[in-house]
């Protein structure tokens, strides 16, 4: 069997690429993962993309995520758990339905950046011969420094990529000035002390619905804050990504 890993970008279907969709007509089978009413807008966007580009000889079938098991209290134990129960629905959904040939999976931005479809798509080697292939697609963070027109890196400057989840813990990384933020759900920037922080926050980039806010940390954590959660409450659901930098004379 091959599993097609296929970037579909960051929501705006202008963003799929020409190699994406080559990629898509060649599959069998799609996969569409299905994760709640909340998050119904993320569904229909891959389906829209599906009525766009496939022909009708190729199935779509949709699958429900599972839901991770917060009861797990080592977060590596949790997600590996997680991983293991979405590898099974895949095999599931695969199997119902007959085929070993070419299987495609959408993934939303790019399979290589903060996301773990590459890792549970391995899992599947150990049951199925498989020849897994990637195409990537644009990113959030491609998305995010485009919508504010700045480079990602300063002059042979280093980047840091993290979460949320570890700039609470750890705070800003030794040795860097410039750090992307991805997966953050409670503000982890509002832990730092600000000074001399400039922040790039934006949410839904790349959609119809994107928010973008810059400027130095002291004054744009609040309100970020703020407008956040008016997002998140009026979708149903937020994808948000920013930028922090140290600020130099």
């Amino acid at each position: 069997m091959e599993l097609k890993l296929i970037g579909i970008g960051t929501g705006n279907p202008e963003h799929l690429t020409l190699q994406a969709i080559r990629e898509m007509r060649d599959c069998d089978l799609i996969l569409l993962p299905r994760k709640g009413a909340d998050r119904q807008d993320l569904a229909d966007l891959r389906r829209g993309i599906c009525e766009e580009h496939l022909g009708a000889t190729t199935r779509i079938v949709e699958f429900d995520m599972p839901v991770r098991n917060e009861a797990i209290i080592s977060y590596r134990q949790r997600v590996d758990a997680w991983h293991d129960e979405i590898a099974e629905r895949w095999m599931e959904a695969i199997s119902a339905h007959g085929t070993a040939g070419r299987v495609g999976l959408l993934v939303w931005g790019d399979p290589s950046l903060y996301d773990s479809t590459i890792r549970i798509a391995e899992r599947l080697s150990t049951r199925v011969d498989l020849q897994l292939t990637i195409i990537p697609g644009v990113t959030s963070l491609q998305g995010l420094t485009a919508a504010h027109g700045i480079p990602l890196n300063e002059i042979a400057k280093p980047v840091v990529i993290t979460t949320g989840r570890r700039l609470r813990e750890e705070g800003f990384p030794d040795g860097a000035d410039t750090v992307a933020v991805m997966l953050d759900g409670e503000c982890s920037f509002t832990c730092l002390d600000p000074a001399g922080l400039d922040i790039w926050w934006g949410a839904y980039v790349g959609m119809a619905q994107e928010a973008i806010m810059a400027g130095p940390l002291r004054d744009l954590a609040g309100p970020i804050e703020t407008r956040r959660a008016e997002l998140r409450a009026e979708n149903g659901w937020i994808m948000d990504i920013y930028l922090l930098r140290r600020r130099t004379a």
